[in-house]
């Protein structure tokens, strides 16, 4: 039986599916798991425009969520058969898919004690596609077990990132931002994650509104305008910004219609300094929560699609003067294949029945088996 997995992303960004075919090979620490292939697919603006519609309640959402997790499905199949086209493999050369889904809801916690997350997919339809394997679902036991279902990724990260010797700090940047903060392997330190508020989700928002481009080409719209202290200061006082851990966030919170309504005070603002404003808001929530644990890191590697805007990155190396900014191409894997080779990793631990959560990180009563597998 072969040891690889494809894993899928599809972001709070909505900019369409990512995906790689992850190789393993064996137990050896000395031997990392490998990037075999990337692909991707935009989401037809149909589909864009359904999914980020069903992040608010609508007429008829239950019947059109169920057809747009047959839509998006589609997407993610595709990029399933770009993928094997592309390594000139068969599907019963994959172990299985990592699929996530489109988060549309996510209130852990909240209304029964429980709460609930959703994500828009359609697993059964996937593995019907394919011939391959499907895992699925990965937030849903976490959150059963009283944790946040959120951030994914941290396990994922100590697996690829961590170092024997000194703390590293990972930044995802997708739509939602999010800090993984990994201690010293020889000290047994435990693994700290949590969302730290928006990451592009109203940048991209605002660009498209105005500009009718989809997100800010390297932050150079942003660049052109001049941050607003006061919207910046009335943002930053969200207090989910300063709401300990564990914490996680989505379009729930920070969407358009919240971003309104902290506009209706500065109605006179240009649309490029409201975008540099946005674009500072992000680097100031970040680095809050940076400061907020103190850590021996000197190094801020960031992954996500943030980590290929230029303005933002030179921001958070202006906010971090004593720091090296750098994106995970210096681990060897570049920026928008993080997460779609955490899935990857996240459905490999499910199919072996080994957990892939901390509770230092979600809240949860303990570690679980993240993950429902669907067979072909």
């Amino acid at each position: 039986m072969p040891d690889r997995y494809i894993g899928l992303m599809s972001g709070t960004s909505l900019d369409g599916v990512d995906g790689v075919i992850y190789d393993f090979f064996g137990e050896s620490t000395e031997i990392r798991p490998k990037v075999t292939a990337f692909s991707s697919a935009s989401f037809p603006t149909e589909l864009r425009d359904e999914l980020l519609s069903l992040n608010s309640s609508g007429s008829n959402e239950l019947h059109r969520a169920a057809l747009a997790a047959n839509a998006l499905t589609r997407v993610y199949a595709q990029v399933v058969n770009q993928l094997l086209v592309q390594s000139n493999l068969k599907p019963s050369d994959v172990c299985a898919v990592g699929a996530h889904g489109q988060t549309v809801r996510h209130r852990p916690g909240e209304f029964d004690g429980t709460g609930y997350t959703l994500q828009l997919n359609n697993p059964s339809l996937l593995a019907e596609l394919t011939g391959i394997d499907v895992v699925a679902d990965f937030r849903s036991r976490d959150v059963a077990a009283g944790g946040q279902g959120a951030p994914l990724v941290p396990a994922f990260h100590q697996a690829v990132f961590a170092s024997q010797d000194e703390t590293v700090v990972v930044l995802n940047i997708g739509g939602i931002s999010n800090v993984t903060i990994l201690g010293s392997n020889q000290l047994g330190q435990p693994v700290l994650g949590f969302d730290c508020g928006p990451g592009n989700a109203l940048m991209d928002y605002w660009c498209h509104l105005h500009t009718g481009q989809l997100f800010d080409a390297n932050g150079a719209w942003a660049a052109s305008g001049r941050v607003n202290e006061a919207l910046l200061a009335q943002l930053m006082a969200e207090p989910f910004i300063s709401k300990a851990p564990p914490k996680s966030t989505g379009r729930d919170l920070f969407n358009p219609t919240w971003l309104q309504q902290h506009l209706r005070a500065f109605e006179g603002l240009l649309p490029q300094d409201v975008q540099s404003t946005l674009t500072e808001f992000t680097v100031r929530a970040c680095i809050y929560c940076l400061n907020s644990y103190e850590n021996n890191s000197k190094m801020l590697s960031v992954c996500g699609g943030g980590a290929l805007n230029g303005h933002l990155m030179q921001r958070l190396q202006a906010a971090l003067p004593d720091w090296l900014v750098t994106s995970s191409e210096s681990f060897g894997l570049p920026p928008l294949q993080v997460e779609a080779a955490a899935f990857a990793w996240l459905a490999r631990k499910a199919i072996r029945r080994e957990t892939a959560s901390f509770k230092s990180v979600t809240g949860a009563q303990g570690s679980r088996i993240l993950g429902a597998i669907y067979p072909a």
